[in-house]
């Protein structure tokens, strides 16, 4: 067992596996510019674009449907070529469509440049968690696989606190908001070109001194022995990673399971907050200055439990954190639609929409992307992680593109009785079918997946 808080003499490099990770996880950050500079841009959107709420939607869906491609392009990178150039392409996706968007003239030229913008944010998705688990030791693997969430928090803060400082730039602030994201994304190609590559699929490709070495950089030489035979024994073992190896059999029950998170992450709706913040506070009276401060409110209180969620999964579990988000979202959408109902107050609604946010940040949100980087079997988990993270888009095209319609018929308030329900049915699905998976080797639930 790998485990440094129980095998005698192995060591870690922290401060290398770190960096790495951090390295790896810019591609969370570029998700979270894409995932909440639109919520900013909005206002202005409508107006230069002249959007209905169908085309409001679908504008905001754009993305998603990018993701699909980018997820689906990822998964076959991963496994033929290797984590690293998967994530290099990711990079100048992200580099090119940010200058895309900004400069677009028109509606059309825009949408294709948000689907492009989206191809990125789907393969930086899939792969930089799938990156940051395979090269992380067993005990400290899920806190190190929520950095990639803590910089979509981040990115998400800091987007929404340049959107704010930009408001009152007149009509054409949204190309300044779409236009500042070539500078992240050029960082992160930058850092990315200077990656080594996954050592499990350097072992799965046959390349074991490469990933001998990359090993010796990240433990001691027990380490590195235990992991050629523990990796080496389990890529015997598997099939390469084509899609009727994903739904075999025998890998099923986890396939099923990673899909079912993937898109209980979305339904849960949460993202309809992110993504509508100022469609939710203008339908109670707000102004776009509330309506685009409390976005910024939003990303600090979700940046805050974050942290939380990263010093606990690891401690708590991964079970615990989503058994407890998901029936607490239950509760606070049914009050949150009570409210918005009401037409109470401001503060009020802020109260319970950023109680949500909190909820969301320490469970659905960084704990989904754990357990997807984890449950598969090495040969198939780019494959398998692509199959999931697909889901997950669709999920989110659905849910983005259906609000602004359901609210037009419903109320702002009605969809969210739905999403109370939604969260209420994750909670017995995973208290049933979810299995704990802290502290133990990719390599030892592999096993257990093979046994059952």
């Amino acid at each position: 067992m790998i485990n440094s808080s129980m095998a005698t003499g192995i060591k870690f490099n922290t401060p290398y596996i770190l960096g790495i990770s951090f390295v790896s996880a810019l591609g969370g950050y570029l998700f979270g510019f894409d995932f909440a500079v639109i919520a900013g841009a909005l206002p202005f959107l409508r107006t230069a674009f002249h959007l209905s709420p169908a085309w409001e939607g679908f504008l905001t869906g754009t993305l998603a449907l990018g993701c699909i491609a980018g997820c689906l392009l990822a998964g076959n990178i991963a496994d033929r070529y290797g984590r690293k150039p998967g994530l290099i392409i990711s990079a100048a996706i992200f580099a090119i469509s940010s200058l895309g968007m900004a400069f677009s003239p028109h509606l059309p030229e825009f949408l294709i440049m948000r689907f492009s913008a989206g191809i990125g944010v789907g393969m930086a998705s899939m792969l930089s968690p799938l990156y940051i688990a395979e090269v992380s030791p067993a005990n400290v693997r899920g806190r190190n696989v929520a950095i990639n969430q803590l910089t979509i928090v981040l990115g998400i803060l800091i987007t929404n606190l340049v959107n704010y400082m930009l408001a009152g730039n007149g009509t054409a602030t949204w190309r300044w908001m779409f236009g500042l994201g070539f500078i992240p994304s050029s960082l992160f190609l930058f850092g990315v070109l200077f990656l080594p590559e996954s050592p499990r699929w350097l072992l799965k490709a046959g390349h074991t001194q490469k990933a001998t070495a990359i090993l010796t950089k990240i433990g001691s030489p027990e380490f590195v022995n235990q992991s050629l035979l523990e990796i080496g024994k389990m890529v015997k073992q598997g099939e390469t990673g084509s899609y009727s190896a994903v739904f075999a059999k025998a890998v099923r029950p986890a396939v099923v399971v990673g899909i079912t998170l993937a898109v209980f992450q979305q339904f849960c709706g949460i993202n309809v907050v992110f993504n509508y913040t100022s469609t939710i506070f203008k339908s109670v009276g707000a102004n776009l200055d509330k309506q685009l401060l409390e976005t910024v409110a939003i990303g600090i209180v979700n940046t805050l439990f974050t942290l939380l969620a990263m010093w606990q999964v690891d401690k708590l579990g991964r079970r615990p954190l989503m058994l407890i988000g998901s029936l607490g979202l239950s509760v606070v959408y049914v009050v949150l639609a009570f409210l918005l109902m009401q037409q109470s107050g401001i503060i009020a609604i802020s109260v319970f929409v950023l109680l949500a946010i909190g909820l969301y940040a320490t469970s659905l949100a960084p704990v989904t992307w754990v357990i997807i980087s984890e449950i598969f079997p090495n040969n198939i988990r780019g494959t398998a992680s692509s199959v999931a993270v697909v889901s997950l888009w669709i999920a989110y095209f659905i849910l983005v593109f259906t609000f602004p319609i359901l609210a037009e018929y419903l109320g702002t308030y009605g969809p969210f009785y739905l999403y109370a329900a939604i969260c209420l049915a994750g909670f017995f699905f995973i208290k049933f079918k979810v299995k704990e998976t802290k502290g133990r080797t990719l390599e030892e639930l592999e096993q257990n997946l093979i046994r059952h």
